[in-house]
């Protein structure tokens, strides 16, 4: 068996969408990955994943039959130019504005835009302001 490396962020492990429009919601996120710089990680019958997002179909085995309905999730951009052109990417390729990019009250420097991906999904890319990471990622290899 070949070796295999994951990175992963902070607190979340993977989050699932189960969409009605697997393509649309593919070219949507490839779009918005594009502009974050995460790479997509893959694909399989009616599913493909990013990261720790795994988008699939209702069919899946996974998914259990059932459309989930409309979730919220963030991604976390490395500057303000990043969230302006998520929010532009995201509007290109099937995303409804949902809040422009822009200053938010929740803390001193936090600059989020919003848009509902092609399932009513309010997907959100957010810079927290100047900080320092002790790691870009975690680092799982197996």
């Amino acid at each position: 068996m070949e070796t295999q490396e994951l990175h992963r962020g902070r607190l979340i492990d993977h989050i699932q969408l189960v969409v009605a429009d697997l393509s649309a919601s593919q070219r949507f996120y490839t779009a918005v990955f594009d502009v974050l710089g995460i790479p997509m990680g893959g694909t399989g019958p009616g599913f493909f994943w990013a990261d720790e997002l795994f988008v699939s179909t209702p069919d899946s085995q996974a998914a259990q039959g059932r459309l989930t309905g409309r979730h919220h999730l963030a991604f976390q951009a490395k500057d303000r130019n990043v969230v302006d052109a998520f929010h532009a990417a995201a509007l290109a390729h099937g995303g409804t504005d949902n809040g422009a990019p822009g200053e938010r009250g929740y803390h001193p420097g936090y600059y989020a835009a919003f848009v509902l991906d092609p399932d009513g999904n309010n997907i959100e890319a957010v810079f927290h302001g100047d900080a320092e990471r002790s790691a870009a990622s975690v680092r799982i290899t197996f």
